[in-house]
């Protein structure tokens, strides 16, 4: 981390979330007689990759498809070129992350610098951009029901504004 906190290398907190039409269970407060309700629209989910940095920035690619192992070498080929020096990727074990398929991509992107750390199994709370996913789903996003273009809208929004309108705290 020393290399880090020097500007040597970046560290890239990398993982995938998907976002739906309806809105994750919560917890709510309803007056007694009525029913806590909102319309659960079903549709695509929206899948977004991303990269929270140690430079505090924020890489992401959004899709309306699965997350494929092919698709996440090609989001670590962007990352490389927005990144431009050495560089340490932590992710989970997700077999998209592993795949027989993209370990040539992998030594490719290891060539230019690219180191990849697999965080223990199950471990989800190591990985930074984990609450990044969370604070949007659960506290960000107006608890409401989205058609496939609002529901993008919003994403898009806290994803732009992350850094200004949307902040993170380690401490």
């Amino acid at each position: 981390m020393a290399a880090s906190e020097r500007g040597e290398v970046e560290v890239a907190y990398v993982d995938e979330a998907g976002f739906v039409q309806a809105q994750p269970n919560r917890s709510a407060w309803t007056p007694v007689g009525e029913r806590h309700m909102i319309y659960a629209r079903r549709g695509r989910r929206l899948n977004v990759v991303g990269a929270l940095l140690s430079s505090g920035d924020l890489f992401t690619v959004k899709r309306w498809e699965t997350m494929t192992a092919v698709l996440f070498a090609a989001f670590l080929g962007l990352l490389v070129q927005h990144v431009g020096k050495p560089w340490v990727v932590i992710l989970d074990n997700a077999s998209v992350h592993k795949a027989k398929a993209i370990q040539p991509m992998l030594k490719l992107l290891a060539q230019r610098g690219l180191k990849l750390y697999f965080l223990p199994p199950y471990s989800p709370e190591l990985n930074r951009i984990e609450k990044l996913w969370h604070k949007m789903k659960y506290t960000w996003m107006a608890f409401k029901a989205r058609d496939a273009k609002t529901l993008e809208a919003d994403v898009d929004q806290i994803l732009t504004g992350f850094g200004t309108d949307y902040t993170l705290s380690f401490c």
